[in-house]
């Protein structure tokens, strides 16, 4: 049956009609799956005044509203963290430097992946919280399966993170609790964003070293990494996007590229990882353009323990 509009207020048929009327049974099909409460609760949303098209955010609304219908196992799959490790490989000695640690939910058997969680608890409103909980779960899990000198990566999103103080003593308790060394530490700003006020970034990185802990920027290449962040917050490491490194070869325009933020970081004092290294070609390319640490499929896939994988990153190292 089609939404009849002269049944929802105005507020409701500005979404429908923005998402022009070929998607209308888009909208009846959220209204008809909402529980009593729930419907209630949007279809008495405060009417506003006409206007020729609604924002942008009232549509982005919508959207949020759908995606946390359909993701309704994010509560209780949070309980099921799991986390993968992906080494990092260390081009000079051939062993491995660490592991990053990447968030997954065993969900019902189902391995629920990074992306979908972080969309989930957006969705939930609940980005700040899992964020925490991640770090937290990583450092209990992960970081008791090292080897000595190995260090662990953990991801973290600056845009959640208000005040550094208040928002990172449950991470640091993590670490207390199962003994870790923070020098082996290393907290990686990742962000699909861009980065909050660089004051603000600073305070962060800040006060992960004030602990002890190494920090990261993620994607220089990309958009929001610029060589700016790198001279002015001067981390410990850097990531090359892996748009830099996908199908790399010996006749790239990317490869003097490469080398000059191979250079300009290694003058600041910060040592660059190449990620995504998928391919033999992009291995040994990387090698030679000086890049001090390597991690990629073609060393070794994530998996949930690191037994195995120093295997696989010396046979790369060896192979001729």
């Amino acid at each position: 049956m089609l939404l009849n509009l002269a049944d929802i207020p105005y507020q409701v048929q500005r979404e429908a009609l923005w998402i022009e009327r070929r998607d209308v049974h888009r909208l009846q099909d959220l209204l008809d799956v909402l529980s009593s409460v729930e419907r209630s609760e949007l279809l008495a949303a405060p009417c506003e005044h006409a206007q020729a098209q609604p924002d942008a955010w009232q549509t982005k609304r919508l959207e949020e509203w759908t995606l946390r219908l359909q993701t309704d196992w994010f509560f209780p799959a949070t309980d099921h963290l799991q986390f993968h490790l992906q080494p990092i490989m260390d081009l000079r000695s051939g062993g491995v430097y660490g592991y990053e640690a990447l968030v997954r939910a065993d969900w019902h058997g189902e391995l629920i992946d990074a992306g979908r969680l972080l969309n989930a608890a957006a969705a939930h409103g609940q980005s700040r919280a899992f964020d925490a909980q991640a770090r937290r779960g990583a450092i209990r899990q992960a970081y008791p399966l090292l080897q000595a000198g190995e260090i662990l990566s953990l991801n973290f999103a600056p845009g959640v993170v208000y005040n550094p103080d208040v928002c990172l003593q449950t991470t640091f308790q993590a670490c207390r609790d199962v003994g870790a060394d923070f020098r082996r530490l290393l907290f990686e700003v990742t962000e699909s964003e861009a980065f909050p006020d660089l004051r603000l970034l600073q305070r962060i990185l800040e006060r992960y070293r004030a602990e002890g802990a190494q920090v990261a920027l993620d994607d220089l290449g990309a958009g929001f990494t610029s060589l700016d962040y790198l001279e002015q917050l001067r981390p410990d490491v850097v990531k090359l996007d892996r748009a830099l490194i996908r199908e790399l070869h010996g006749g790239d325009p990317r490869v003097p590229l490469i080398l000059a933020l191979v250079r300009y970081a290694h003058d600041l004092g910060i040592r660059v990882v190449a990620e995504g290294v998928e391919t033999e070609g992009e291995f040994r390319l990387v090698r030679e353009l000086d890049v001090d640490y390597a991690q990629g499929f073609f060393l070794a896939r994530p998996a949930g323990t690191p037994a195995g994988l120093l295997g696989e990153c010396l046979s790369a190292w060896q192979r001729p």
